[in-house]
């Protein structure tokens, strides 16, 4: 199992992360009401010897430079000893909607950075969560020409850094065989509560492995 004992985990990410921790009212102890909130609730639960902390400094709309730019002050200077990050989705969502493309090169040296410093400064373990889309509406399907190669790049990011590994986009897309597309995502990228609950049980599936 990756988790050991008094370990902190913290949660990293955009807006899938953040799941309006910062919000004023309901944020569970600033960690949101996504997917980083039930993962902590049912570990807490399930193993109270562990003394485990967890916490969550997913920012909404981040992409990967907004995660290398405020690293110091959101993991690194958090000591966390287990860092779990989502990212990507909005390096491809930007080309799209405002034409602000995240190239995969940069995309990559710039996560590749993060992944360095943590371990380098911290020697926290990694978990890397895959960033994942599903087609709701219909026309999101064009990001996965960006998408499927910044999921590559992550993928080969988790080999490179021997990375605990979520792989969500074959997680949703099997799971828009049961329901609906919107179902899972609402808009093809913001999960449900049913997406949020199925990030929490495949990430702790990968991490009691």
């Amino acid at each position: 199992m990756l988790l050991k004992p008094n370990d902190r985990v913290l949660f990293q990410g955009d807006s899938v992360t953040d799941a309006g921790r910062s919000a004023p009212a309901n944020n569970n102890d600033g960690m949101g009401a996504g997917y980083a909130h039930m993962i902590a609730s049912l570990l807490l639960a399930r193993l109270p010897e562990m003394n485990l902390v967890f916490l969550n400094r997913g920012v909404s709309g981040n992409r990967v430079y907004d995660l290398e730019a405020r690293l110091q002050a959101d993991v690194l200077g958090l000591k966390p000893t287990v860092v779990s990050i989502l990212i990507g989705i909005n390096d491809t969502w930007r080309r799209y909607d405002s034409n602000t493309p995240s190239p995969i090169p940069e995309f990559t040296a710039s996560y590749k950075r993060v992944l360095r410093a943590i371990l380098d400064k911290l020697e926290a373990r990694l978990v890397i969560c895959e960033p994942f889309l599903l087609p709701a509406p219909p026309e999101r399907r064009q990001y996965r020409e960006d998408l499927n190669p910044r999921i590559d790049a992550v993928r080969d990011l988790a080999w490179e850094f021997r990375a605990c590994y979520v792989p969500l986009d074959g997680v949703f897309a099997a799971a828009a065989c049961r329901r609906p597309a919107a179902y899972w995502l609402s808009d093809g990228v913001h999960p449900s509560a049913a997406g949020h609950a199925l990030i929490a049980e495949e990430w702790i599936k990968a991490v009691s492995v």
